[in-house]
Formats: C-alpha cells, structure tokens, sequence
C-alpha cells in the first residue's frame, strides 16, 4: 500500500474541525503499520530508541507515532513547547521530531533554547515545517542548529528513514580521542577542547569535525560528507554540507582555528594544518 501523505494545515476542514486527510490517513497509516515486528526484531531491539513528537495536530501526532511505533521505537507526546519543555525536564529523549508553527513559543524558538542548555545542547532535533523557501530552511538549520528537516507534505514512511539515519549517525562509534591543529576530540565524552577551553558545537557540527580529524589531510567532496555524515539514505541536499561547515568555522573563530577546515577548490572540503 503506497504510504500515506502529511499535508499542511491549509486544506479542506471536515464537520469537527480536523482536516478531512487526515482523518483517512491515520487509518491508513494503521493499517500499513499493525503488523508486528518478527520476534527477532524485537530481540535484537534490546533498548529500542525513544522519540518526542511534538506537534498541536492531534491526527498528525497519531500518524507519526503509528509509523515509529510500528518500526519499533518507543514514543511520548507534547502539543506545545511549553509541555515538551516539562517532558524533556522529566526525561531526555533519544530524538525529538518537532513541528515549526506551534501555538504560544514556536518549535524554532524551543529549538535554540535546546541548544543553549548543556544537558540538551546534543540532542538530535528534526524540525517539521511546511515551509519550503530556502530561507526558511537555512534559517532551522543555522539559527535553530536543528539536524534535519522534513517538508509538508511527507509520507510517514519518511519519517522513520530520516529517524533511523540521524539516530544511526549519532550513536556510531567511531575513535575515542583524537588531537590535531591545538584541537583534542574526546569522543566518548562528546567533547572538543583547545587547552583548557571548551569549544562547543551543536551535533552535526561535531560529527563533522570529528570525521574530517580522523582522516586529516584528506579532501572530500560534498557527496562523500553526505554520505559520510548524514548516511546513505538521508534526503538532505549538497547545499546543506555547505551550511554547516560554516557553522563549524564559525564555532572554531573565537578560538582562532577557524582555518583548519579548509575549502578545495571544485571538491569540497578537508581537515589541514597546512597553510592554503
């Protein structure tokens, strides 16, 4: 069965007040997702991922929790910012996968509050918006420091591969410490240090440094980071790669090391203590 589409909040209203999709899809969503996992799906799950979905449409929250719960990951709910924050108080999640326009303080605004608090500031966010101008996008991924964002509409068979993939990247092992350029990566840690100082970058930027260190000297092009960093089967276009290496610099300016992540003219970008 073709897998259902989400669309904006923009379209025709049954006698409730739902969106008349929304009511069909959910069913559909249901049906494509009831089966259970084989008995060594759910052996091999031994601490099965836990995501907050945060979204004031109550069908479109169902829908999502169908299509992770029936991928077998566990799911809890908030409708606004303000409950997601008491959540996320009580117990951090594994990923949060939250709407822009919500009602009082939008999903942008609780995004870059994450990122400033220490306990938060690594969480794995995907921002849902049904916004598509690049501006847009730029603006989640810049000033929000989310790691992913899905357009409306989207079928919920997208959302579990963009979860899957940014939860898949967050949690591979990789070397445990590494020093280059003044710059030491704990990796078990989560940490990036020059002396005594803390340099401090949001998830993606992290993963970048830290794979562009362990292979130094080293150029990769925008494709290879893609698949690199974000995963084979990540729907994130070349532009994006773009956008967070300057968010690396950016992050490593203050500490003067800004130059380390070098431009290759007509490939991409490496990892050098060379001088360009």
């Amino acid at each position: 069965m073709a897998a259902a589409m989400v669309s904006n909040r923009h379209t025709t209203q049954g006698c409730e007040g739902r969106p008349l999709w929304a009511k069909i899809h959910v069913r559909r969503v249901y049906l494509l997702y009831r089966q259970p996992m084989d008995i060594g799906q759910r052996y091999a799950m031994t601490q099965p991922a836990r995501i907050l979905i945060v979204d004031d449409e109550p069908d479109i929250r169902e829908m999502i929790r169908f299509s992770l719960e029936g991928a077998g990951f566990l799911t809890c709910e908030a409708d606004q910012a303000e409950t997601a924050r008491r959540q996320l108080d009580e117990q951090r999640p594994d990923l949060v996968l939250m709407d822009w326009m919500l009602p009082g303080r939008s999903g942008m605004e609780l995004a870059r509050e994450l990122r400033q608090n220490p306990r938060t500031r690594d969480l794995p966010i995907i921002m849902v918006t049904a916004r598509t101008a690049e501006a847009d996008l730029l603006l989640a991924l810049e000033q929000a420091q989310t790691d992913d964002y899905i357009t409306k509409p989207f079928s919920p068979r997208e959302v579990v591969a963009r979860v899957r993939t940014l939860l898949r990247r967050t949690r591979r092992d990789d070397k445990e410490l590494l020093e280059a350029g003044g710059l030491r990566i704990d990796h078990a840690g989560r940490r990036v240090t020059l002396g005594d100082q803390e340099v401090i970058l949001a998830p993606t930027e992290y993963r970048l440094l830290h794979f562009l260190m362990s292979h130094r000297e080293r150029a990769f092009s925008r494709s290879q980071l893609l698949s690199r960093i974000w995963g084979d089967h990540a729907f994130v276009e070349e532009r994006t790669v773009d956008v967070h290496i300057r968010r690396l610099r950016k992050a490593l300016e203050p500490h003067g090391r800004q130059g380390l992540i070098q431009t290759v003219r007509g490939l991409g970008y490496r990892f050098s203590e060379r001088p360009t």
